[in-house]
């Protein structure tokens, strides 16, 4: 037997077990490295991005008046058309005049005997009762005067643009509906609904920026003239009222519009959209945060809007934190991650 044998076996064995041992601690680590889930980073920072929002409006008159008798009598004269404009105090119709003419001599008279009865009272001819007693019913006709006037020749009580007429010279007015409708419209009034996340922004004075839909091209200013004291349950937003010039009557009160609520700017934290996960069942939205030893954490936050490919973060983190915005799919809290560069 060659006595080499033995020896060549041995050390045969040695080398193979050096070799394999080797190769499987090679594969232990490599498949560690393998298994560390990849991900990519941003460190945060504060950004300035704008706070201005936008909504869709309904133009609306700044004031309506319906201008109608009180009582029922025949329309003997209409003195305007639908879609003119008038002035405050200009005349808009006459209805039938008997009474008022009736209530106007009766003052003539009530007024002659009032200045007479005065005369003789600052002369001591009659009584204080008795000057008192005339100077009421001369004081009562003069109010039913008064009223009767205001009631047969119908004024507007605003400038404005007539927009309904209802009847027609001649005819006897019935009270069913008004016989003018006046619509100011210069200022013209807008209400926006402000989400009442933006409710700390929201205070008089704050720009609006209205687009009608009906004038491509044109953009009209004005601002908050009054912020509504209640938030409303259901749609979570407050009412705030704004005035736009209209000198040129441009702006027509039914036109549909987009209005910018000019807010400013403010420093916000951004992070990217990919970066942002929903919490199944609660709503609520969470990141990965990276630690100094590579492993993730899970932190709640609190968004704001959407702008682009970003959130705005309004809580949950600070400025020089790492979070994961690739790779999230299989990660956990407390799991090392290899960071791509």
């Amino acid at each position: 037997m060659n006595k080499t044998f033995p020896f060549v076996l041995a050390a045969a064995s040695v080398l193979c077990f050096a070799s394999c041992g080797g190769n499987k601690s090679a594969s232990v680590q490599n498949q560690t490295v393998e298994h560390l889930p990849s991900v990519r980073i941003i460190e945060t920072e504060y950004s300035q991005v704008s706070l201005d929002q936008n909504y869709s409006v309904t133009l609306q008159p700044y004031a309506v008046n319906n201008i109608a008798p009180q009582t029922a009598a025949r329309i003997v004269k209409v003195n305007a058309e639908v879609g003119d404009f008038v002035s405050a105090g200009q005349t808009l119709a006459e209805m039938d005049r008997l009474q008022l003419d009736q209530a106007e001599l009766q003052l003539s008279n009530a007024k002659d005997e009032y200045q007479r009865t005065k005369s003789l009272y600052e002369k001591g001819g009659v009584s204080k009762s008795d000057f008192d007693a005339v100077e009421l019913s001369y004081r009562v006709k003069e109010s039913s005067y008064r009223n009767l006037k205001e009631n047969t020749i119908l004024l507007s009580p605003l400038n404005g643009v007539v927009t309904a007429r209802n009847y027609d010279q001649g005819d006897m007015y019935s009270m069913s509906s008004p016989l003018f409708v006046v619509q100011q419209i210069n200022p013209i009034k807008v209400l926006v609904s402000v989400s009442e996340k933006d409710y700390s922004y929201l205070k008089k004075g704050v720009k609006v920026e209205i687009t009608p839909e009906a004038l491509p091209g044109k953009t009209f200013t004005g601002s908050v003239v009054r912020v509504h004291p209640t938030v409303d349950a259901t749609t979570h937003t407050v009412t705030a009222e704004v005035h736009i010039p209209n000198k040129d009557s441009q702006l027509r009160p039914g036109m549909y519009a987009g209005a910018k609520v000019v807010f400013g700017t403010n420093s916000r934290i951004l992070v990217p959209d990919t970066a942002v996960q929903k919490i199944q069942g609660s709503g609520q939205k969470s990141v990965y945060v990276l630690g100094e030893d590579n492993t993730v954490s899970v932190r709640l936050v609190e968004v704001g809007r959407h702008l682009g490919s970003n959130y705005e973060v309004l809580s949950g983190l600070q400025a020089g934190e790492k979070v994961v915005v690739n790779g999230q799919s299989t990660l956990r809290a407390g799991t090392k991650v290899e960071v791509l560069k």
